[in-house]
């Protein structure tokens, strides 16, 4: 009963930054106590995990790849989640997905629900 949708990927040059949106549609309730996830996925790759947020805000998780660079943020009045993307990298280049949990965490399994995925390219 949760559907997620991205946007805001696109080609960007190193250095620069962008901001990635997921849109969450369902039970209000059920959207607001679930814990959201970004990860990524580049080609001949598994997908990763890159940052979560509590159904609060008010715990924050990060790879270390991203930690200082990126921020993850939500909206729960407009059911939506945040990437903001700073000096981006070359290695940032992949598919990035939003998910939605009940419990949160950082593996692939602990997310029930997942979007169709937003394109970030970064060129060098």
């Amino acid at each position: 009963q949760v559907q997620l949708v991205e946007s805001g990927g696109g080609l960007v040059q190193a250095g620069g930054s962008l901001r990635l949106s997921c849109a969450a549609s369902g039970r209000t309730f059920s959207l607001y106590a679930m814990g959201m996830g970004w990860f990524r996925q580049a080609p001949g790759k598994e997908r990763e995990f890159v940052a979560g947020i509590s159904w609060s805000g008010g715990n924050t998780y990060y790879a270390d790849s991203v930690k200082g660079r990126f921020t993850i943020s939500r909206d729960n009045a407009k059911n939506t989640v945040y990437l903001q993307m700073n000096s981006l990298k070359p290695d940032d280049a992949a598919v990035y997905y939003c998910a939605a949990s009940y419990g949160g965490g950082t593996a692939r399994d602990e997310y029930a629900y997942w979007g169709q995925g937003t394109q970030v390219t970064v060129s060098s």
